[in-house]
């Protein structure tokens, strides 16, 4: 039976959302891990890929489960082996052919800043940035919204057909005495969101323009590769159509 999963994690606990070749710990990992333990071998498939220290407060995976599993059981008994780090937050019969990234119609990540420098227990979970110009920020933040080429805001080496994305959504507040970006879009590239922030915060501080971000968003010239910390990042928000049995 194909099941579908809400999950969170802490991200800066892990190399990322992705199992890899050598052995760093990873979310997949850990919850390929997990069902091992409890006699089951099946594939995971994740609605996208998070980059190491990059956190998820609603990631949708799915995977089949053998047809004996009480979903209530099995539920409890898998959270416990993933206990600290991950959590289920919601698992549930799927149809058959829910597909957790190819169905997904948008995903959504917030970026987490915050003028307050961080404690030792918090420095893996917030952006800290002192002088935040927050009108500078929103205004630069909506230029990205609609379809463009974003060859210029992906890391290099990233293994894609296509580079356009579309933004459908973009969006700035403030909560806890933090300010919190919120970005929406179809898909993302590698590094994509992390790229857009560093931007941003250049241009709050006055290190790059408004006029030379919608340059390089038109491939004109790349002013800036580098990426914000990955530790204010999370994926947030992954919608699916009625159809693909919406979590």
């Amino acid at each position: 039976m194909r099941i579908k999963a809400l999950i969170a994690y802490d991200g800066s606990r892990f190399y990322g959302f992705q199992t890899q070749h050598h052995t760093a710990k990873t979310v997949m990992g850990e919850l390929h891990k997990a069902l091992r333990s409890l006699g089951i071998s099946t594939q995971i498939v994740g609605s996208g890929r998070t980059d190491r220290g990059v956190h998820a407060t609603a990631q949708v995976i799915h995977f089949d489960l053998p047809s004996f599993w009480d979903i209530e059981r099995f539920t409890h008994y898998f959270q416990k082996k993933l206990n600290p780090f991950i959590k289920v937050r919601r698992l549930s019969l799927a149809p058959p052919h829910f597909h957790a990234r190819f169905d997904a119609k948008s995903r959504a990540y917030r970026y987490i800043l915050s003028p307050m420098p961080p404690t030792p227990f918090e420095a893996a979970y917030f952006c800290y940035e002192p002088h935040l110009n927050k009108r500078l920020i929103a205004q630069a933040l909506k230029l990205f919204e609609g379809k463009h080429d974003f060859t210029y805001f992906m890391k290099t080496g990233s293994d894609t057909k296509t580079s356009v994305r579309t933004i459908f959504r973009t969006a700035t507040y403030e909560h806890n005495g933090r300010f919190v970006l919120y970005i929406e879009g179809d898909a993302f590239l590698r590094a994509q969101v992390r790229m857009m922030v560093d931007f941003l915060l250049k241009i709050s501080r006055g290190e790059l323009t408004i006029t030379q971000l919608q340059e390089q968003l038109a491939k004109k010239h790349r002013y800036s590769t580098t990426l914000a910390p990955p530790g204010g990042l999370y994926l947030c928000r992954v919608v699916y159509s009625t159809k693909a049995a919406l979590i």
